[in-house]
């Protein structure tokens, strides 16, 4: 459905660093850098982070999420603790089970360094 998802940033060398690692723990490759952008190219789509082009500072949305898959609860787990190291706050609750309408799901959020929320989910059997 969906061909790519961009979020934005004030910081591009953060986001890059950031985000290099956090992805690095799904075995992302570092993104590639064009201008104001960077880029996260997987066989399932893009993930990019972006200056504004409007010269405007980056807010993040209030009740958007980004979610990433993972294979296991184990890949949820160590993405949570890269993007902690990398200065992410953690929100919602700890990582964990939770269980809602599309199943039984291992869930993490996050907040990253420009306040976008992410999270990282892994579907259980």
């Amino acid at each position: 459905m969906f061909s790519h998802v961009m979020v934005g940033t004030n910081d591009l060398d953060k986001a890059k660093a950031f985000y290099d690692k956090l992805l690095g723990t799904l075995d992302v490759r570092p993104a590639r850098v064009d201008g104001h952008r960077i880029f996260y190219i997987t066989k399932t789509g893009v993930f990019s982070v972006s200056k504004p082009i409007n010269g405007e500072p980056a807010t993040a949305a209030n009740g958007s999420t980004i979610g990433f898959a993972c294979t296991s609860p184990e890949q949820v787990d160590a993405w949570h603790a890269a993007g902690i190291a990398g200065g992410g706050k953690t929100c919602e609750d700890p990582p964990g089970i939770r269980q809602g309408p599309g199943g039984k799901l291992y869930l993490a959020y996050l907040r990253d360094l420009d306040g976008n929320k992410i999270c990282a989910m892994h579907r259980l059997g």
